[in-house]
Order: C-alpha cells, then sequence, then structure tokens
C-alpha cells in the first residue's frame, strides 16, 4: 500500500485487547447467566489479566527502558501507551472486584458455597482447621526472615506470599523485621471445610498460614501480614540461528521464565504505605506497577469453585456434541471422506472424529503414513497414542511439534521426547517461524493406487480445547489438497524454498499478499457495479495494510462484517473512510475461534478457512495455513449456517463504534431474539436439526445499530 497509516485511522493494540478482556468481565457482571458461568468468566478475565502483564506489558516495559522512540501505528509513544494501559487496568480491577463483592460472592452465599474469614468460623471449623494445618501445610512452609543475612527472595511468577512484620525481644530491646512465606503452589489455595449437610465452605489458604504465623516465628510479636503476588516477564528469549539444540534451549529458557523480571506488584489494599515502598524499591518497581487489591489474591483459583459434578442449576444446560450429520451411520471414515468433502464444526460436531481419523490410520493395514502438525495437544493420549501406536503397527510417521506454544512448552517437550522414545520422527519446523497451521496427512495405498487423506482445520489437536473452542475441520481426499499437504511437510522437515501451492495458501509465503489482492478484487467489483461483499470472521485484526485495504474497498463500496472476538485496530463507521465496515465482537459459552474469510466474488463466493488471524505475527512469523471450501454444499453451510447465525446474533454480539467503544445492540420491540452459539447447539442436535435449519437467516448485511441512527 502506498499510503501511509494516519493515527485517525487506528485503535490502539493493547487498549483494545484490553476493552476486549472487559467484555469477558461484563458477561461475569450479566445476571442473565448462570452463577457459575459468571464465576467461570470472572477467573477468565483474571486469568488474561495475568498473560496481558507478562507478555505484553513486559514487552512495552522492555521498549520503553531500551529508549525506544517510535510510535506506534495509532500515534502513541511506548510512555503514552503505558499510561494508558494503567488507567484502563485500574478501572478494570476495580470494575472486577466491585462484581466480586457485589455480586458473585453474596450469589454463591445464597446457593450455599461461601468464602469464610476465620472469625466466622465455629469451634469445630478451627480445630479441623488446626489439624489440617499441621498435618498438611506447616511441614512445606519456609519462614523466609529479610535481613543483611537473609536477601530478599527470589518469588516466583504469580506465586501467592504474605510480607509479616513482626517484633522480637532481643536484650531488652525490641527489633522490628520483616520476614516472607511462600504459600507453595502444591497446597490448594481453597480448603473445603468438611460438611455433611450440602453446603461448600472454603477458606483461603493466605488467611490460615496467616492465622499460624505464630507458630512460623515462635517468641516474636506479629504486628500484621499481606498478601501480595508478583508478575514477571514469560516471554521466551530463544536465538534459533545460534543454538545447536532447540528443545534444550526452550528448556532452559522455561526455567528462566519463573524468574523473569518483575512488571508488576499486586498486595493487598491494607498493607501499610512503608512496607509497599519497600517491595517496589527491592523489585525495581514503581508506582505504576502496584495495584492494591481488596479481595482474591488471585481470582483465577476460583475456578475450583466451578470445578465438580455440583451445582448444575448453576451452570449452562448440560450439551454433549453429537456426531457430524455427514458421518452418522458411516463405519468407514475413509470411504465417507471418498464420497465427498466433510466439514466439521466444533464443539457442536463432536472432535471424535478427527481422533477416530488417526486412529483409523494407525491401525489401517492399506495406511502407510502419517504426518501432522502439533501446536497444543494438551498430552491427549488417544491422539498421541494414535501416533505411537501407528509406529508399532509398521507406517511412518512424523510429528511437526511446536515448542513455543506459549505457556504449552513444558507439556510439548514432554509429549515430543515420549514420542520420541516410542518411534515417531519428531521434528521441530523452520527456524524463525512458529508452526501455527493445523494439518494431518494420512498416505494410504488403494489397490494400485496411492490417496491422501487431508484433515485441516483451525483449531489445536486437542479434544479438551475442542469442547469449549468453536472452530472448523475440513477431510478431504482431493488430489491437489494432498499434494499441497504433501509439499507443506516437505518444507517443515527438509531443506527448500516454498515453491507455491495449487490450492492451500501458507503464511508467512503468500497468505498476506493473497488477502490483499482478494479484498482488492472485491473494491474493483464495486466500482464496476458488481457485486462484492466481505465478510471476515478471526480473533484479531491488527496487521495495518490489510486494514488500509478494507478501509479502500469501504469507500469504493464494498459492504464489510467483521466478526471479531479480541483486538481490532480498526476504527468502523468513520465517515468518508469506514462507514461500510461493522464490527462486532461475540463472547458466549464457547470461546469463538474459528477463522473464516468470506469474498462475494461477483455472485461466485470464495471462503477461505484457515489458522491464521489477521495480525504481523500469524502472517510474517508464523506458518499458517488457510485453505479452501471447494464443494458447493459446504459453501452453502459455512455462508448460511455459520456466518448467518453469526451476523444475526443480537443477544451476545457487541458492536464496535466509531469511538472505540463497543455496545450491546438494543432488541426493539417484536425483534426475534437469536443468539448465535445456542442455536447451534439446536441446529447440531439431530431430533431439531431439521426445524432450526428452516430458521436459519441468509447472509444479509447487518448493519451497525450506532448506524442506522445517523
Amino acid at each position: 500500500m502506498k499510503n501511509k497509516p494516519t493515527t485517525a485511522k487506528f485503535i490502539n493494540r493493547e487498549l483494545s485487547w484490553l476493552e476486549f478482556n472487559q467484555r469477558v468481565l461484563d458477561e461475569a457482571l450479566d445476571s442473565t447467566n448462570p452463577l457459575l458461568e459468571r464465576l467461570k468468566f470472572f477467573t477468565i478475565a483474571s486469568s488474561n489479566l495475568d498473560e496481558f502483564f507478562e507478555v505484553r506489558v513486559a514487552g512495552l516495559k522492555q521498549q520503553i527502558e531500551s529508549g525506544a522512540a517510535a510510535r506506534s501505528v495509532d500515534g502513541l509513544t511506548h510512555a503514552e501507551i503505558f499510561d494508558a494501559i494503567t488507567v484502563r487496568v485500574r478501572k478494570m480491577v476495580a470494575d472486577k472486584y466491585a462484581c466480586w463483592h457485589e455480586q458473585l460472592q453474596p450469589a454463591l452465599a445464597k446457593n450455599k458455597i461461601r468464602l469464610l474469614d476465620f472469625s466466622e468460623l465455629k469451634r469445630d471449623d478451627l480445630a479441623w482447621l488446626d489439624k489440617f494445618y499441621h498435618d498438611q501445610v506447616r511441614p512445606v512452609l519456609t519462614p523466609l526472615a529479610i535481613d543483611p543475612a537473609h536477601p530478599f527472595p527470589q518469588l516466583l511468577n504469580k506465586s501467592l506470599n504474605l510480607i509479616v512484620r513482626l517484633e522480637l525481644q532481643k536484650n531488652g530491646v525490641t527489633h522490628k523485621h520483616l520476614a516472607v512465606v511462600q504459600c507453595p503452589a502444591i497446597l490448594p489455595r481453597l480448603i473445603q471445610l468438611p460438611r455433611d449437610d450440602g453446603r461448600r465452605d472454603y477458606v483461603f489458604l493466605g488467611q490460615l498460614i496467616g492465622n499460624f504465623l505464630n507458630d512460623l516465628f515462635p517468641g516474636t510479636k506479629i504486628l500484621g501480614c499481606w498478601a501480595f503476588r508478583l508478575t514477571r516477564n514469560s516471554e521466551l528469549y530463544v536465538d534459533e540461528g545460534d543454538t545447536p539444540n532447540l528443545l534444550k534451549a526452550v528448556e532452559e529458557e522455561l526455567h528462566k521464565r519463573r524468574r523473569g523480571h518483575a512488571v508488576r506488584l499486586e498486595i493487598a489494599q491494607d498493607c501499610p504505605e512503608e512496607i509497599r515502598s519497600a517491595l517496589l524499591t527491592t523489585l525495581n518497581l514503581t508506582g505504576q506497577d502496584l495495584y492494591l487489591i481488596e479481595g482474591p489474591m488471585n481470582p483465577t483459583r476460583l475456578m475450583m469453585l466451578y470445578s465438580g459434578n455440583h451445582s448444575a442449576e448453576l451452570r449452562d444446560p448440560p450439551f454433549t456434541a453429537p456426531v457430524a450429520r455427514a458421518l452418522r451411520g458411516k463405519n468407514d471414515l475413509f470411504a465417507a471422506i471418498r464420497e465427498r468433502d466433510i466439514l466439521l464444526h466444533h464443539p457442536y460436531e463432536n472432535y471424535s472424529s478427527v481422533v477416530e481419523f488417526l486412529e483409523h490410520a494407525a491401525t489401517d493395514p492399506d495406511t502407510l503414513a502419517i504426518k501432522i502438525t502439533l501446536y497444543r495437544t494438551g498430552g491427549d493420549a488417544r491422539i498421541v497414542g494414535a501416533l505411537m501406536n501407528a509406529v508399532n503397527n509398521g507406517k511412518q510417521v512424523t510429528a511437526v511439534v511446536e515448542l513455543r506454544a506459549r505457556f504449552d512448552e513444558a507439556n510439548n517437550i514432554e509429549w515430543a521426547r515420549k514420542l520420541e522414545e516410542n518411534g515417531v520422527h519428531v521434528v521441530y519446523g523452520l527456524v524463525g517461524f512458529k508452526i501455527h497451521a493445523k494439518c494431518a496427512l494420512v498416505v494410504r495405498r488403494e489397490g494400485n493406487e496411492i490417496r491422501r487423506y487431508v484433515h485441516l482445520g483451525t483449531g489445536n489437536y486437542n479434544p479438551n480445547t475442542a469442547k469449549l473452542y468453536t472452530d472448523l475441520s475440513l477431510l478431504t481426499c482431493r488430489a491437489e489438497f494432498g499434494e499441497d499437504a504433501t509439499n507443506l511437510f516437505n518444507l517443515l522437515t527438509g531443506i527448500c524454498q516454498f515453491q507455491g501451492m495449487k490450492k492451500l495458501v501458507i503464511a508467512p509465503f503468500d497468505l498476506h499478499a493473497r488477502m490483499l489482492q482478494l479484498i482488492a478484487r472485491e473494491a474493483e467489483n464495486a466500482k464496476r457495479g458488481l457485486p462484492a461483499r466481505i465478510i471476515a470472521k478471526f480473533n484479531s485484526l491488527v496487521e495495518p495494510q490489510l486494514i488500509e485495504a478494507l478501509y479502500v474497498a469501504s469507500q469504493a463500496g464494498v459492504k464489510i462484517d467483521l466478526i471479531i472476538r479480541g483486538i481490532c485496530c480498526l476504527r468502523p463507521g468513520v465517515p468518508g473512510l469506514s462507514e461500510n465496515i461493522t464490527v462486532r465482537s461475540i463472547i458466549d459459552r464457547f470461546l469463538e475461534h474459528s477463522r473464516i474469510y468470506y469474498f462475494e466474488n461477483a455472485c461466485q463466493p470464495e471462503i477461505f478457512v484457515g489458522s491464521a488471524d489477521w495480525m504481523p505475527r500469524n502472517l510474517f512469523r508464523r506458518i499458517e495455513v488457510v485453505f479452501p471450501i471447494e464443494d458447493g454444499n459446504l459453501c452453502d453451510r459455512v455462508s448460511r449456517e455459520i456466518l448467518g447465525v453469526a451476523l444475526a446474533d443480537n443477544t451476545k454480539a457487541r458492536f464496535l463504534g466509531a469511538d472505540g467503544i463497543y455496545r450491546r445492540q438494543k432488541i426493539s420491540n417484536g425483534e426475534k431474539p437469536h443468539r448465535s452459539q445456542s442455536e447451534f447447539v439446536a441446529f447440531a442436535a439431530p431430533k431439531t436439526a431439521a426445524k432450526a435449519a428452516e430458521k436459519i437467516p441468509r447472509v444479509v448485511l447487518a448493519s451497525s445499530p450506532f448506524q442506522k441512527n445517523k
């Protein structure tokens, strides 16, 4: 693009992410959601914010410390972004704990789920906790003095700690000291009290330890204790060009991660100012890095209240995904794929079909080879087991394992080793690029021919997350797809130059250019008076050239609907720039994760699906695979059953305004409410699928309600 981006056109990336997390928190604040589902969103918002500090804020602070003066495309300097983040996060933290104190905790108590202070405990509970402390907690505690002989301890990332102020009488002189007690991660943060009447009562581990400090510091006077937690830089820094063994290099960096530079200090609100200041100085932090907490120090641990087979009435209705319509009654999976391409919509259609694809290949006497990319497997026994079983059955098996899948590195290293030990050929992809593609290739001998079966998807090979994330899978044996998949794996495992593909579009080689080309074609069609339309569904939109291309298309008259779960740096609804663009975000029971790109192409729609968001990292620093949907029936299904339903959502969708603020759409009198994920569930159910299909809306431009009022 020739035009240089201007500041008014872009929303800041970090601030946009924070607004996404606010939408997650809003689900916790939404009283129409079941109580435990609200608690789930509350913990997710907290976990998201932790990762934001570990990665994004940590990187931003490094930029500031290095003296980098460059401005981002939205016109802000690194220091200005950090200041804006601090203001926004403080408001979010205040909203989060107000939600806990004013809504969630009282509602939980009404439903016999209580978090109790020691002042509320009866004699029997105190006696039980006394025994629990001495039997289970005290043996693993290590009180740490802070004095010239005992320097401040190296506290682990996100660990729970107590800072203790105490007095000690020595030779008639009173000495004041500080000490730290680390709460070991092996202990539960919530301790459930014994009950036989259906109540679920808990005390926090930090409070329990604080109650027994005299036991840890005998002969002293405890003046006070306050919980605190550090967040550290958790990015991995591996120079691939300088390391002979990527696996060992990643392992070494993992050990450093837990002790990276501190970027945030959270501490109990009533902690004295002089102690807070001492901690900030010791940790090389400033007042901007300090967050005073009135409530649970690590809300993610409250997820324990959600887990278990209890309180069904406080949850979403149970849902078990059925086998996909195209595979019901099919005993031979390979034969079903030969009949026609199969599209699976997860979690509404069972992910077991993908697992069975690999399991059948592992035991099938005609299978010669299996190749697969693994980004976040979760160590699933069936998938990893199928690969190892295939080796035992004489198949050639190759797994391209991405060791640097953020926060899954240790898990991936463990399973990479097990695969290697069992004869799977494990490789780690291309130097300089993360392998984010989702692809599996099965090579079979069928008579005198070799046929290749391919699975392509938008989500990881992880059956657990497949129950929580919305994703698409394609199973096909089209010859050109098989040839492209073969060339892709040769690129990942061998030494060769990218030669282009017949059907697949691969980042970082041609995906960016292809998307620009397709957007430009829609703009040209609009100028010529031909039907032009773009619908794109993905997680994040950041890349400036693609945003500029969408602006140009909008000005040419292309109607553009973007369904973006998370970050969006594009500013929609700006007169003369983007008035033909709508942006909506859907936050609901399942995590929206599928990536779909629809281009009208003058009434000959082209639909692409794949693993890539429109972010610089996905387009230029990762191996991503985007593939076309070529079966006409499947194209109609994606446009009507998936995109059409998402665009009609007026219950969970929030629209982004030109001011950068997301708002819910008000349902007018007589308008029927549509909740897309509930409709997907209904459509997947075998008994109701036919009736649900009749109600699916055609893809129409669902304009932003904030544009209608102009």
